[in-house]
């Protein structure tokens, strides 16, 4: 399913348009979350949206986040095969890479190490704390939008973020 698809629904341009304008980011987001899941939660996503659509408020925020906030508690469903993920993800890129894989070897060691410390820094986080960091990490959602999408302060927001990037650095250096 890609955005230049079209929900056909009875008098559902309005959610076409949404669909269509929406789509490949919550997609992205989703994958970046979920990986190979990302094609049934992006459905599911849209899937609830649409059951939702007519209840929806623009004053409560934006529709692009409305739908990050579905998309996020879409993937809290399946946080614990997240965390499953992360871990073989942190043992995957902590194994030598062959010689002929990586042209300097070196460095390929020091970016396999980096993205093994990355992924145990996320997994160390709480499910709180990385939704609002994934969200502005990856899905590009402003602070205002992320606290629509999770139903929280902008202020939750940027203590989380804050605390969040404080773990991951600490993490990364090692502390």
């Amino acid at each position: 399913m890609t955005a230049t698809h079209h929900v056909r629904i009875a008098g559902g341009s309005a959610f076409a348009e949404v669909f269509d304008e929406h789509f490949d980011a919550v997609h992205r987001y989703l994958h970046r979350r979920a990986g190979d899941a990302a094609e049934d939660l992006a459905a599911e996503t849209f899937e609830r949206a649409l059951r939702a659509f007519g209840t929806f408020d623009a004053r409560r925020g934006p529709v692009r986040a409305w739908l990050f906030g579905i998309a996020t508690n879409v993937v809290a469903a399946h946080r614990r095969a997240e965390g499953r993920r992360l871990r073989a993800y942190a043992r995957e890129a902590g194994r030598r890479p062959a010689a002929d894989d990586v042209p300097d070897v070196g460095a390929g060691v020091d970016a396999a190490r980096q993205a093994r410390r990355a992924a145990e820094a996320l997994r160390a986080l709480s499910p709180e704390d990385r939704d609002v960091l994934l969200l502005v990490a990856w899905a590009d959602l402003r602070y205002d939008e992320v606290a629509s999408a999770l139903g929280v302060p902008v202020g939750t927001v940027r203590s989380r973020l804050h605390r969040a990037r404080a773990a991951v650095r600490d993490h990364l250096e090692g502390r």
